[in-house]
């Protein structure tokens, strides 16, 4: 909840609503909010009262309260279980699929073999992989095929 710090220096801020936000699932969130955002009149479509914000006063003013404070800002910053960031930093192809991608484009002679390296990228199939596995053989054999009917 530490990234809804900055909005208490909006000072004609009155009307906020952070819904299907992922901070709307932290405990005590609202009284944060209203804590942190003294001016705010409506939050999430639901009028501020001023049972509320005296909730809000007691629950964060003091040592204890500012303790608190502290560690629900800190927590905000911790992913949570299962949020899949290791899975973010893998994303594009690994260095061994650049290069076949790079050896793809590099042996390309015509524009339909260009064309079709782009669909296959544009799909997600690397075009290294597939000359590995054998099926773009065909492909090369249709190429002499051409060659020798051409005389080239």
């Amino acid at each position: 909840m530490g990234d809804l710090d900055p909005l208490a220096s909006l000072k004609s801020l009155t009307y906020l609503s952070i819904l299907r936000n992922p901070v709307t699932n932290k405990k005590h969130y609202r009284l944060y909010v209203i804590y942190k955002v003294p001016q705010v009149r409506v939050l999430d479509f639901q009028k501020v009262k001023l049972k509320e914000r005296q909730e809000a006063e007691k629950m964060f003013k003091g040592k204890r309260g500012a303790q608190l404070a502290k560690d629900i800002a800190r927590r905000s910053k911790t992913f949570s279980p299962g949020a899949g960031l290791p899975a973010d930093k893998k994303k594009g192809p690994s260095p061994g699929d650049v290069e076949a991608i790079k050896n793809a484009i590099a042996n390309a002679s015509t524009l339909a073999e260009v064309e079709r390296l782009k669909g296959l990228l544009q799909s997600g199939q690397i075009p290294g992989r597939e000359r590995r596995a054998g099926p773009a053989n065909d492909g090369d054999e249709e190429m002499e095929e051409d060659t020798i009917a051409n005389g080239s």
